[in-house]
């Protein structure tokens, strides 16, 4: 009986340890996840993506050509449409993505909501007001960015601006890339991340060409999905 005893006290030891060892592990899964709200034609890494599936920091997110993915994450909302790509990630403990092929419209309902990387740049609300943009990724050195509602700030290291409700820029990662025939390099405005620093004078890290505003109608179409009481 007591070597029974003495088994079981080694057993519950041996529990006791495993959890206060995985407690950690399983709090962190939580930052920055999302729940797949619909899909179609997409995929969370191999495997067919599906409504209610939870998606992880780490996972890879990717649709087929006439595929969309949809997810919802805390107060905000990303829909990756046809032919894209994304790396779902947490900034701060904030839901991230790093967008690598493709277009990612997204909404959000306060300035922490969701971060959006692409390349080298960094998209982020410019404040609590609701936001809705999309950005599409032409090649790792350019980008064309549209925002529907609200304001955006894109920043390339310390080089952070402001694009305003109804515009839309063709960007240009490298500064010293070729500018597009024709094309008038839009005025700086500049902004930071919260901190009011104006940029320094022969820091800019991209240049942004002012194109004609055409909205992606999925941008439209998430803001709608969001108009509930609860809504991002």
């Amino acid at each position: 009986m007591p070597r029974v005893r003495g088994s079981l006290s080694v057993s519950l030891s041996v529990l006791l340890s495993i959890s206060l060892l995985a407690s950690p592990i399983w709090g962190n899964s939580a930052l920055g996840m999302g729940t797949v709200v619909s899909a179609d034609r997409a995929h969370v890494g191999t495997a067919t993506a599906s409504a209610g599936s939870t998606v992880f920091v780490g996972d890879k997110l990717a649709t087929e050509q006439a595929g969309s993915l949809q997810i919802r994450a805390g107060a905000a909302r990303l829909v990756l449409t046809g032919s894209s790509r994304l790396v779902w990630g947490a900034d701060d403990g904030g839901p991230s993505a790093t967008l690598t092929g493709g277009t990612a419209a997204f909404s959000t309902a306060n300035a922490k909501a969701f971060v959006l990387h692409a390349g080298t740049a960094v998209f982020r609300p410019q404040d609590n007001q609701p936001t809705v943009a999309n950005v599409t990724l032409l090649n790792p050195r350019e980008l064309v960015v549209r925002c529907s509602r609200g304001a955006l700030l894109i920043g390339v290291d310390d080089d952070v601006r402001v694009i305003p409700e109804g515009t839309a820029y063709h960007v240009i990662l490298d500064p010293d890339a070729a500018v597009p025939g024709g094309a008038i390099p839009a005025p700086a405005a500049a902004a930071s991340w919260g901190q009011n620093q104006p940029i320094k004078a022969g820091k800019s890290k991209f240049i942004w060409y002012a194109i004609a505003f055409t909205a992606i109608v999925t941008a439209f179409a998430i803001w709608e999905a969001c108009e509930s009481p609860d809504r991002p």
